[in-house]
């Protein structure tokens, strides 16, 4: 099985090397998204820190989102040019393939996120967290590539088309704008702010905010784990049983 992992992995890494245009965007928007509202709209809000150190978690959390677009493709790509079916039929262990694509997946979100946390610091950003704390924003993120990467394979697999695999992860790269990654929750307008308030990417947010400030809270990190530990569950599990089914 760790052979097989193995493996696929370096294929993986072999696809994303022919097409660094996949990393690049997925480093480039966040940083792009960083410079805009640090720069251009980052005076216009009152969130009592400066912006960028407000701003900041929100950012790593789309830093990783961004780049599940390819990861869809590649796997929907698998499927549809019946690469898995000979997988299958060579007998490799279902973990094997789609594991590869997870860890190909997190590599390239580790590489976003430090991209990002280098363009803070070069904007101002002054975390106040001990190194304690910062080794627990770097689980957080790892958990967090780790539980979207495993939903983004399985929803590869189930989309009919390479076209519907570019479109189904369009909801998890919005989801972080309708949270409290560029503002506050209590600051939007009725409706978005109860859903910003409940939906998970906020209490992820919040989590690694409180971290990087140096002050966690219990009632933002103990959430933040449950969420990130149920779609790891429910995207392994999807994914696996989906795979398992397919002919």
């Amino acid at each position: 099985m760790k052979n097989h992992s193995i493996v696929m992995l370096r294929r993986n890494l072999k696809h994303i090397a022919r097409n660094p245009m996949s990393v690049f965007n997925a480093v480039l928007m966040p940083i792009v998204v960083m410079l805009m509202f640090v720069y251009m709209l980052g005076d216009a809000f009152s969130v009592g820190v400066d912006y960028v150190d407000y701003a900041t978690p929100g950012l790593l959390l789309l830093a990783v989102c961004y780049g599940l677009g390819s990861v869809s493709l590649a796997v929907n790509s698998d499927k549809t040019k019946g690469i898995i079916n000979r997988f299958k039929v060579m007998d490799v262990p279902p973990n094997a393939v789609l594991t590869g694509h997870v860890i190909a997946s997190v590599l390239t979100n580790l590489i976003a996120v430090g991209a990002v946390i280098g363009v803070a610091f070069l904007l101002g950003f002054n975390p106040a967290a001990s190194f304690p704390q910062w080794l627990a924003v770097i689980g957080i993120v790892l958990l967090l590539s780790l539980a979207t990467s495993w939903i983004t394979v399985a929803l590869g697999l189930v989309a009919k088309t390479p076209e519907t695999a570019g479109l189904v992860t369009v909801p998890l790269i919005m989801l972080p704008f309708f949270s409290s990654a560029i503002v506050p929750a209590d600051k939007m307008g009725p409706g978005i702010k109860q859903f910003a308030e409940y939906q998970p990417f906020t209490s992820i947010i919040e989590a690694l905010r409180g971290l990087l400030n140096g002050v966690p809270a219990a009632g933002d990190v103990i959430p933040a784990l449950a969420w990130l530990v149920g779609i790891l569950v429910v995207g392994y599990f999807w994914a696996s049983s989906t795979f398992t089914k397919q002919a």
